[in-house]
């Protein structure tokens, strides 16, 4: 029977940095601000529903010329206010 190694992928120091760089966020005054584009793939929801949730007021934004800036603590406010919790409880 022949045995079969995995080999953990190890990412070189280059690739740790490309990947640091790629996923940094500075933040300005202690916030983090993401474009349409990160918050549409986070939110799993279309560009054109992100702006029908500004035209609506359920979305807090910044527009600095033609772009679109959303707060971290924006989205994570919308989203609380916008759960709604389990009111059927589940037979264990």
């Amino acid at each position: 029977m022949a045995r079969i190694r995995h080999r953990q992928h190890r990412r070189s120091p280059v690739d740790n940095v490309e990947h640091l760089t790629a996923n940094y966020r500075p933040t300005l005054g202690g916030e983090r601000f993401f474009t349409d584009k990160e918050v549409s793939a986070r939110l799993k929801v279309s560009r054109r529903t992100l702006q029908d949730y500004r035209n609506e007021g359920r979305i807090a934004y910044i527009q600095l010329g033609g772009k679109i800036l959303y707060r971290e603590s924006d989205i994570e406010r919308m989203l609380a206010d916008s759960y709604r919790s389990a009111y059927r409880q589940t037979a264990t």
